[in-house]
C-alpha cells in the first residue's frame, strides 16, 4: 500500500513562511497528480495546490502568488513553500496523490498542523 508521510507544519505569525514535506513510500512517477489539501474546524475541505507528473501546476485563488508546489521524483517527495502567510492559511495541511490527473486524490497522508498567528 502506498504510504504519504506530511511534515512541516508549525506555529509561526503572519507573514512568515513554513515548508511542508511529503514523503512517499514508493516512487512518485506512478502519480498523474499529487497535492495539497486543507481543512479548518468549521469549514469545508480545500484543495490548496496540485501537480502533475509533467509538472503542470494549479492553485487555489486564495494561496495563488504565495504558495508554490514542487515534486521531487528522484526522492519521491513533494514540497509546498508557503510565504507571507495569513491567519486565514490555519489549517490541518493533508499530502494527496492521484494515479489520474483529475478526480479525487486516492492517497492522503496524516495531516500536518499549520498554525499563523495575527
Amino acid at each position: 500500500q502506498v504510504q504519504l508521510v506530511d511534515s512541516g507544519g508549525g506555529l509561526v505569525q503572519a507573514g512568515g513562511s513554513l515548508r511542508l514535506s511529503c514523503a512517499a513510500s514508493g516512487s512518485i512517477a506512478s502519480f498523474g497528480r499529487m497535492g495539497w489539501y486543507r481543512q479548518a474546524p468549521g469549514k469545508e475541505r480545500e484543495l490548496v495546490a496540485t501537480i502533475t507528473s509533467s509538472g503542470r501546476t494549479n492553485y487555489a485563488d486564495s494561496v495563488k502568488g504565495r504558495f508554490t508546489i514542487s515534486r521531487d521524483n528522484a526522492k519521491n517527495t513533494v514540497h509546498l513553500q508557503m510565504n507571507s502567510l495569513k491567519p486565514e492559511d490555519t489549517a490541518v495541511y493533508y499530502c494527496t496523490a492521484s494515479v489520474r490527473v483529475f478526480g479525487n486524490p486516492g492517497y492522503w497522508g496524516q495531516g500536518t498542523q499549520v498554525t499563523v498567528s495575527s
